[in-house]
């Protein structure tokens, strides 16, 4: 297979996810910029940090951090995780839900993803649990909430920390409840292509007071109230500045219209794509709402004629930028030591034929239709 991306060709290109910037943004980023106070004491992180606990999880508590990894880091430190510790997750993931377990000196146990929803596989974790495992990562893939109850309830019967990686997830809700809302604590991104974007940033979010207070000391280098330049424990340097924050605040006010662009993007991407032949589309249950942060489909070269790297190709020939799907992290070359002799085949074969198309909340219809042309095209 042909491990190089393709090159966009033409003009008029079409990118796999733009930030949606607007004039509020630049609005706050000034007041911010004028009042001189650009790290992250100014007034704009506890106003984010409150807006997004409010309008995006619903919950008690959000962290402001400099980097969705960050904030994943700072959702396992914050509970009592030891090194040698079991951390179970899914295979099918950024590799960043990995590391972070590395960094805590835990020791990361794999699932196989669900063939439909692409999430970790709910009926294969407890066969994954042993007396050293302590948490379950559950990641919502691409905005897509996993099946939440079944994992609720097994944390519940093993006494397991549930942690959320819903870093693609803005928005999303099951059965009511937004991700984010669910486990014990749970980590955003908000990187520039991220539904909700400071640039590079992240965050924390939990309902829980003192795992909440624990995350905003180990944030700021675990400066003590007491004593300055005296840490009791170690800490880290995840402070988010007040200018990402002016403009995190700005995203959190327009969230309703940025979420509903997303779903607008993906509802006409279903209708023009539902009925081409080998062509899969994203899953949503009646149970959940997906948020789409990438519309992503699965290429069966048996039945569409051309496999999913031919495909990428075709749109890159007519300007139209896509993004392969993860690679799985038991084929990641800085983890071959840990995993080699482990297979997990639909996460294998989703890697192998998926992608994700352009998800930008400022593709027009135009755009869309003109995408989903060259796709029924290249299937002829």
């Amino acid at each position: 297979m042909n491990l190089s991306e393709p090159i966009l060709k033409g003009s008029n290109h079409i990118m796999v996810c733009e930030p949606n910037l607007g004039k509020l943004e630049r609005k706050y980023l000034m007041q911010a910029y004028d009042s001189s106070w650009i790290s992250s004491a100014g007034s704009f992180v506890a106003r984010f940090e409150g807006a997004f606990a409010k309008t995006v999880t619903h919950t008690k508590a959000a962290i402001a951090v400099n980097s969705g990894t960050s904030a994943l880091h700072l959702a396992i430190a914050s509970l009592s995780i030891e090194p040698g510790d079991e951390i179970i997750l899914p295979t099918f993931t950024m590799i960043a839900t990995l590391n972070v377990i590395t960094y805590c000196g835990a020791k990361p146990i794999l699932v196989d993803a669900d063939p439909t929803t692409w999430n970790i596989d709910v009926t294969k974790i407890e066969k994954a649990v042993g007396p050293k495992t302590k948490a379950i990562i559950v990641v919502h893939t691409y905005g897509s909430v996993a099946d939440m109850d079944p994992i609720m309830a097994l944390c519940k019967k093993h006494n397991l920390f549930l942690i959320e990686d819903a870093a693609e997830a803005h928005g999303a809700i099951y059965k009511g409840r937004p991700a984010g809302n669910m486990g014990d604590v749970a980590a955003f991104s908000l990187y520039a292509n991220k539904l909700i974007t400071t640039g590079e940033g992240g965050m924390v979010t939990t309902n829980n007071k003192a795992t909440a207070d624990r995350v905003r000391l180990l944030r700021n280098h675990a400066f003590t109230e007491n004593r300055h330049f005296w840490h009791e424990v170690v800490g880290f340097g995840y402070r988010m500045t007040n200018l990402q924050a002016a403009v995190g605040l700005a995203q959190v006010t327009r969230f309703d219209e940025l979420f509903a662009a997303k779903r607008r993007n993906a509802a006409l991407y279903k209708k023009l794509l539902s009925r081409i032949p080998g062509i899969t589309l994203p899953y949503e249950s009646a149970k959940t709402t997906h948020s789409y942060w990438m519309y992503g489909i699965l290429v069966d070269k048996k039945r569409f004629g051309i496999n999913k790297v031919e495909l990428r190709k075709v749109l890159a020939d007519h300007g139209i930028e896509t993004r392969s799907f993860f690679i799985p992290m038991h084929l990641q070359p800085a983890y071959a030591h840990q995993f080699h002799r482990q297979h997990f085949p639909v996460s294998e074969s989703l890697s192998r034929e998926g992608l994700y198309l352009p998800s930008s909340t400022t593709l027009t219809i135009r755009q869309i239709h003109r995408i989903c042309d060259v796709i029924k095209k290249a299937s002829l």
